[in-house]
């Protein structure tokens, strides 16, 4: 007696998008739930670029008369008002760097860890 013959068939067959593991390159992936992942992400670098930015105004002498100075200090300051007079050094550029850097960059950290966890699950 013969050998029964296999169907033609490949043994993996194309499923769509919302079937099984979505395709990384697909749109249904990128604008699934990794969006909230994005946007957590942007945040972050609004943030830190916020805190960066008056680092570099205040290091450089920016005019604080100037209403774009004045908006960035006090949106500085309301972000990092947890570490803003955390240190103590002697120097006002010092103190400057270090709180609001330290907010930069933990806003930085947290921030990407959480969107990176978002984008996992």
């Amino acid at each position: 007696m013969a050998a029964p013959r296999h169907s033609r068939r490949a043994p993996f067959r194309f499923q769509g998008p919302f079937r099984g593991n979505p395709d990384p390159m697909s749109p249904a992936y990128r604008n699934g739930p990794n969006q909230a992942g994005n946007v957590v992400a942007i945040v972050a670098d609004v943030m830190a670029l916020i805190l960066g930015l008056w680092i570099l105004m205040y290091l450089l002498d920016a005019n604080r008369a100037n209403s774009l100075v004045q908006f960035v200090h006090e949106a500085a300051n309301w972000l990092a008002g947890w570490s803003r007079d955390l240190f103590t050094f002697d120097e006002a550029w010092a103190r400057v760097v270090a709180g609001y850097g330290l907010a930069a960059v933990v806003y930085l950290f947290i921030g990407h860890a959480v969107a990176n966890r978002m984008h996992r699950h």
